[in-house]
């Protein structure tokens, strides 16, 4: 589950042979979109929108059981088709003899080992998703499970004996008109909230089945483990297979499930891990079970049991309503129940975690001082630092003699395999496949800088410089306003925001971990509740008037920019930054908190973060809801573009509609970009470039 509310945001190959395999392998059938890797060729060294969508995108990463080879998805873009494509790929363990796997016109998938030797995968036949196996040299295709819907994830037992899969089935809460005579109405009857979530309204709900398995294929009948219960698992809307475990012995599933439903749902973050044992059917809740002390009021999520299946772990909120309190790294005795916190010590967020090779620790990614690190913990607390470069880690995986492929990201770099010697926190890259668009590129040089905040708080600030940077001339400076609101500004690759192709087009970026930012602690973290108008937004303005004192900035080219949260602050600046700015963008941002209260579909966050409904005029609703942007609209005399997706749910785009016509009824220079077919994100090629291209040109008209 991703905690985070308002993202601003979502990876040596020879080039040629395997692009021209891909290309051979994809017109098998000339009726699907035939997609590949690109071999684009860079002029002037610099990041363009095109390059940047032509880029591979490593996804989901498999270790073998015997630790020697690694096999990973990679998704490739075209924007003349406007549609994605993605192939699966092995390796060694080392990062030598890279072989493509998959190469049908359909996007095939979610790679997982049966043993050494075969790969199951996701792949459509007959426009229906199930899960197919293939040797390790992409030979001996065989479909494993037939089913009439699509199964969207797999989870083997480790026996092999029983497969775990996420199909969805209707929500029995949401009604759709039926009269025989309106077969074309479209309409949707809601008598509760939760009737939508994130882009799309809830008529179907994922539930997990448990089919047997006996190597060949999977049994037909099938058992729904949340058989006529109305609840999700995995959790919308980003919930995977990582919500699930199973025992070692294979004979009993964890899983994650919120159950509650409609105003209920909307209300709490309290989520559970539940056991569900096969043999009898019978659930048991893990985080509520009489005796314990500890109740587990907020999200619980993603449980892992350890190799000898004497302990379970999961990562854990301590309260219900509060979807950014710091993820703990929680583990559970199974002899006697006992559960305990073994992350305290950390005080920031654990993003993930897996056990060692043995049950007496775990290695975890933790958020801190604008990094995703890598740590080990043993089950007294004891937190280790394993690597702390400039950069993100994730999706782990054990790759045997003490190792981990993760995967690896920074501002300048994207998301490659990594393999990570624990003993001595060496990480050595393994996969390239990006390789041939970044040696065309200049480089960029990306600084962390201290920042005094107008209360004497040291403030970790990024700052990237665009290539060939001198400090003899001045350049145009872009502050950029993190979302989340509570998402650290780490060393993140973004394809849509991101620093490099800013920097490239000849921009400084300059990107503060503001107050309400995980990894510098509990009290940074949670000082932005029911303070939306307060330091927050001091120490934005603190990070650009710090960067304005060096004579490369040119005071008299400011921009500031920002999405979901960001987005909020790119508003709330706009009346309020005192001439510093010549131009703003705001994507996905909130103009109006009153409106947002009501509009959004997870009430919790808004309940939690703005302090309740405006209606209630208490201390803290009083402050939050009179630093409301729209309140300070008279103030606006500065350019504005407004970027929204009609299909977001979390924060509609009426607010963007708004804020750009309250700029032009001012006879402020604004624009509106809106993309009827997008959410919270943009995720469609041809969209995507649209987007950057909106954005740099309102850059360049008032910063150039």
């Amino acid at each position: 589950m991703d905690k985070r509310r308002y993202t601003a945001f979502g990876i040596v190959i020879a080039v040629a042979a395997v692009t021209a395999l891909i290309m051979t392998m994809v017109k098998k059938d000339d009726s699907k979109v035939n997609i590949g890797r690109s071999d684009i060729r860079i002029e002037n060294g610099r990041l363009t929108p095109e390059a940047l969508w032509s880029m591979g995108r490593i996804g989901q990463v498999a270790v073998s059981p015997d630790g020697a080879r690694v096999a990973y998805q990679v998704t490739y873009y075209s924007v003349k088709e406007n549609a994605s494509h993605t192939v699966i790929y092995v390796m060694n363990a080392d990062g030598g003899n890279v072989r493509l796997l998959t190469g049908t016109a359909v996007s095939e998938h979610s790679p997982a080992w049966i043993d050494d030797n075969r790969i199951a995968f996701l792949s459509v036949k007959d426009g229906v998703q199930q899960i197919w196996s293939m040797d390790i040299e992409g030979k001996h295709r065989k479909q494993l499970s037939y089913y009439d819907r699509d199964v969207e994830g797999f989870l083997f037992s480790p026996d092999m004996s029983h497969v775990l899969m996420v199909m969805s089935v209707p929500n029995p809460l949401v009604k759709e008109t039926q009269y025989d005579d309106l077969p074309k109405a479209t309409g949707m009857i809601a008598d509760d909230l939760m009737f939508r979530h994130w882009d799309s309204w809830s008529t179907m709900i994922p539930h997990p089945f448990i089919a047997s398995f006996d190597g060949k294929k999977t049994d037909k009948e099938l058992t729904d483990i949340l058989k006529g219960e109305p609840y999700e698992s995995p959790m919308l809307p980003f919930g995977g297979t990582e919500q699930f475990d199973w025992s070692p012995d294979g004979k009993s599933v964890a899983y994650t499930c919120r159950k509650k439903t409609g105003l209920e749902y909307a209300k709490s973050t309290d989520s559970d891990i539940y056991l569900y044992y096969l043999e009898n059917g019978k659930t048991v809740n893990l985080c509520k079970m009489e005796g314990t002390q500890d109740m587990n009021m907020g999200y619980d999520t993603n449980p892992k049991f350890s190799s000898d299946g004497s302990y379970i772990a999961w990562q854990s909120m301590e309260r219900d309503g509060y979807e950014s309190d710091i993820n703990r790294l929680y583990v559970m005795d199974l002899s006697n129940n006992r559960k305990w916190s073994v992350s305290d010590s950390f005080e920031s967020n654990v993003d993930d975690f897996i056990w060692a090779q043995n049950k007496d620790y775990l290695y975890f990614i933790g958020s801190w001082q604008g990094r995703m690190s890598l740590f080990s913990v043993d089950l007294n607390g004891n937190v280790l630092t394993v690597n702390n470069d400039a950069c993100d880690y994730s999706s782990l995986a054990c790759g045997g003699n003490n190792n981990l492929i993760v995967t690896r990201a920074s501002m300048r770099f994207a998301s490659e395999i990594y393999l990570v010697d624990t003993r001595r926190g060496l990480a050595q890259k393994i996969s390239h496949e990006n390789d041939h668009i970044f040696s065309q590129l200049d480089n960029i040089k990306v600084e962390a800088r201290a920042v005094k905040t107008s209360d004497g708080k040291d403030m970790l600030t990024w700052v990237v410089f665009p290539p060939n940077f001198d400090e003899s001339k001045k350049y145009p400076t872009l502050l950029f306003c993190e979302g989340g609101p509570q998402n650290m500004v780490s060393q993140f690759w973004s394809y849509r925001w991101n620093f490099r192709i800013m920097a490239d087009q000849g921009y400084i970026i300059v990107a503060p971990n503001r107050r309400g930012l995980p990894g510098f602690g509990k009290k940074w973290l949670e000082q932005i509740s029911g303070d939306y108008g307060g330091q927050c937004m001091t120490d934005l303005l603190s990070a650009i008037d710090d960067i304005s004192k060096e004579p490369y900035v040119d005071k008299d080219r400011l921009g500031c920019v920002g999405a979901s949260f960001g987005g909020y602050s790119v508003y709330w600046l706009a009346g309020h930054h005192q001439g510093r700015f010549k131009c703003f963008i705001a994507h996905d941002g909130i103009f109006n908190l009153e409106q947002q209260y009501l509009e959004t579909e997870e009430m919790w966050f808004p309940q939690w973060d703005l302090g309740g409904p405006y209606w209630e005029k208490n201390e803290v609703t009083k402050r939050t809801y009179a630093t409301s942007p729209h309140l300070f609209a008279d103030k606006w005399d500065t350019p504005i573009l407004c970027i929204h997706g009609e299909k977001d749910y979390r924060i509609l785009y009426s607010q963007a509609v708004s804020a750009f016509q309250a700029a032009r009824l001012r006879g402020v220079p604004a624009e509106l970009l809106l993309f009827p077919d997008e959410n919270h994100w943009v995720l469609k090629p041809q969209n995507g470039i649209l987007w950057q291209r909106t954005y740099f040109n309102w850059l360049d008209k008032w910063l150039k």
